[in-house]
């Protein structure tokens, strides 16, 4: 079913800053990112392409998804500083340009250190109106949009691991609105992204944790 437009898909989010693409949506790509991951991250290298290479530094592309990684809203009247504020959270960000291929003009590819020392990559796009897509985790091509709240389970590919995430979900009364599964290859590494209409809790999340197959889990708010 189509998404029912909304009088700010006319006239645009309530944001901070001149462009509901290059501002409002890069504070919703980093703030995603930053979910993704799992939490505050401790660095982060991000690579604008296209019209965020060209034109972002201008609009504030640069401080909007740095805002987004602090978990702030793109209304949010801090943004403006957000170097300080990263600097004074120990965010460490480098910035850099390049061609990542066939994608949307508005696109930035982040490469996540977490507190734990893990790397996450994520890259997404922002497609107009505060609207996002994020379409690379890791290796594994995706598509979320952040509209509704989301798990990630990295499995083993092997029978039986998609039944049974879904019967916990269910015997936790979380109603499942889609489902994406992706492989490396048949018997590798897999990625589930499964969109619910609430969010997944943390005994829900645990219990799917523990299953045979099940490498990791990460339960995304919308944002």
């Amino acid at each position: 079913m189509a998404r029912q437009r909304s009088i700010f898909d006319i006239v645009g989010p309530v944001m901070v800053g001149p462009s509901s693409s290059h501002t409002a949506g890069a504070v919703r790509l980093g703030a995603l990112a930053r979910a993704i991951a799992g939490g505050s991250p401790r660095s982060a290298t991000i690579t604008l392409h296209g019209s965020f290479a060209s034109t972002g530094r201008g609009h504030g592309t640069d401080l909007a998804i740095i805002a987004g990684l602090l978990g702030l809203a793109p209304d949010d009247t801090r943004i403006p500083d957000a170097r300080a504020l990263a600097a004074a959270h120990g965010l460490e960000v480098r910035f850099a340009e390049a061609d990542l291929g066939d994608v949307h003009p508005n696109t930035a590819e982040l490469v996540i250190e977490t507190a734990a020392g893990e790397h996450v990559t994520v890259r997404g796009s922002s497609v107009g109106a505060g609207d996002v897509e994020i379409t690379l985790i890791d290796d594994f091509p995706v598509r979320l949009t952040g509209e509704l709240p989301t798990l990630g389970v990295i499995h083993q590919d092997q029978p039986g691991v998609v039944a049974a995430v879904s019967a916990h979900l269910a015997a936790g009364n979380v109603n499942i609105a889609s489902m994406q599964v992706y492989r490396e290859r048949r018997g590798a590494r897999a990625l589930m992204v499964i969109e619910t209409d609430t969010i997944v809790g943390d005994e829900v999340a645990k219990a799917i944790a523990g299953l045979g197959g099940v490498i990791g889990v990460r339960a995304v708010p919308a944002v």
